[in-house]
């Protein structure tokens, strides 16, 4: 029975009135996570309302996917070439990527990127037809404590990765985005919180303005340092067999990220961006060069991506199977599936069985046609890198302020895109890392609202989060990386050797 399935949905797919929307909608999804602004949930959220009239769910079914794929990826592009990452899922990606197109190559960078973004989503699809129930039992044991430590889990492996050397200076980026953060209306009491009185900062500051200043003003002015009008960097075509022989070189790290993208993918509310990092933290330490990253190192981005897009799959599975969304743009896909006449949720197997292989496959072909897609796209994105920095930085400046005004069509956005310019500067010359404050502005709401909660219920007691097995392993391993990180470890080999 569940062959007849996959083979209906093959039938559906391929014929040519829905091949063509899958390549249209995946091809929008990939320009939108190429301008920085324009995230997967925006993407995803702005084709819901167009697929509203479709007569035929099925197509509208593989639009929302084909975009979602598509608005996931595309973010690559931008971070690898110009260091501003398209989505928060590719900040991540930016590490390595930007060093690899300044020297030459980012031609390369980009089809490893792409390839492996491929094979993160398609590897995904095995998890969605054979580990969903598995999967989502173990996602059903995180309760408040178990969310807040993974936050912290994520803050200090973020910022000990992109210190480079300096780990405070990372987890200390991270809590300020954790503070920002709090701006607004809290989720617990809905008390308005370091406002002021003014009705903007209410809602909160909004992720996409403070990640376009923190990552687009540094690059910006670095644009125009020095007087340089020649080229911003060289350029290289695509080294197609260096690609494969990288990408061949790193299959067990592709497996690896793919499997910490589904288990990150899977727990709500947590989303592809930590699943990047988390895997981009396993492939370093389990690297023999583990100084070589974020210098250029392509195993970076190997599984910045895969990890990235495995959560494609990895939050679909609570959306089938529980009706509860993994990240931001799979909550915004479960509102698509009840519009579009879909029950998401325990009955799903028995009312509609049907409904979740035609799922699997949508996601397979998807990611196929995005590789082609983003592959034919990358061959005009990478020469951005000829454009004479006089004639670009300006571009993208424009770039900039429109994709902040366009979160929200408000002027303030645009006002705290430019406040977090200037402290993007300023982070800039001292060396502190923007990543670990992109992350914590993520993490920040469900930091807040699952300490809050827990403490509620404990009484103000943290004795509850120490009789926890998930949330031991969450502190020993933080209590190790922090003991690593200020040298401890260090001190104790060099006193056994002497």
């Amino acid at each position: 029975m569940p062959f007849q399935y996959m083979l209906h949905a093959c039938g559906n797919i391929l014929s040519p009135y829905n091949l063509i929307v899958l390549f249209l909608s995946t091809g929008a999804g990939l320009a939108m996570g190429v301008l920085p602004g324009l995230s997967a949930t925006m993407a995803i959220a702005l084709l819901t309302g167009l697929t509203y009239n479709v007569g035929d769910h099925q197509t509208a079914i593989i639009a929302l996917l084909g975009v979602y794929v598509g608005a996931i990826s595309g973010g690559c592009q931008s971070a690898i070439l110009l260091n501003i990452p398209g989505t928060p899922a590719s900040a991540a990606t930016a590490m390595d990527g930007f060093p690899l197109a300044r020297e030459g190559k980012g031609g390369l960078a980009i089809f490893i990127a792409t390839s492996v973004s491929c094979l993160g989503t398609i590897l995904s699809v095995v998890f969605v037809l054979t580990l969903t129930p598995l999967l989502t039992s173990f996602a059903l044991s995180f309760k408040s404590w178990e969310f807040f430590l993974l936050s912290v889990f994520g803050i200090l492996i973020c910022g000990a990765l992109t210190a480079r050397g300096n780990a405070i200076k990372g987890w200390i980026s991270g809590i300020a985005g954790l503070l920002t953060a709090q701006i607004g209306l809290d989720t617990v009491d809905t008390f308005a919180r370091f406002s002021y009185g003014n009705v903007n900062m209410m809602s909160g500051i909004q992720l996409i303005p403070v990640m376009i200043g923190l990552f687009g003003f540094p690059e910006i002015v670095m644009g125009f340092k020095g007087g340089d009008s020649g080229r911003t960097m060289k350029l290289t075509d695509f080294n197609i067999r260096e690609g494969f022989r990288i990408i061949r070189a790193n299959l067990l790290g592709i497996v690896r990220s793919a499997f910490i993208g589904v288990g990150v993918g899977i727990i709500p509310g947590v989303g592809e961006d930590v699943g990047g990092w988390l895997s981009y933290w396993a492939m370093k330490a389990s690297s023999r060069d583990p100084e070589s990253f974020g210098r250029g190192n392509p195993a970076g981005i190997v599984a910045a991506e895969t990890g990235n897009n495995a959560c494609i799959g990895g939050a679909i599975i609570p959306v089938l199977s529980l009706a509860v969304p993994g990240s931001a743009p799979a909550a915004v896909l479960l509102a698509a599936f009840f519009m579009h006449n879909y029950r998401p949720g325990p009955l799903l197997m028995s009312e509609s069985p049907e409904f979740v292989y035609n799922v699997a496959i949508y996601l397979l072909f998807a990611s196929v046609a995005m590789w082609l897609i983003a592959l034919g796209m990358a061959r005009l994105t990478v020469r951005i890198l000829t454009v004479d920095k006089k004639i670009l930085m300006p571009i993208i400046f424009l770039l900039c302020v429109i994709g902040a005004y366009l979160i929200n069509y408000n002027l303030f956005d645009v006002k705290v895109m430019f406040v977090f310019g200037l402290i993007g500067i300023g982070m800039s010359h001292m060396n502190v890392p923007s990543a670990p404050f992109i992350l914590g502005v993520v993490l920040g709401p469900m930091t807040d609202s699952n300490l809050r909660r827990a403490l509620r219920l404990s009484d103000g007691s943290f004795l509850p989060m120490f009789s926890r097995p998930i949330c031991l392993f969450f502190l020993i391993v933080c209590a190790l990386m922090v003991l690593s990180q200020i040298g401890l470890f260090s001190r104790l080999r060099r006193k056994r050797e002497k």
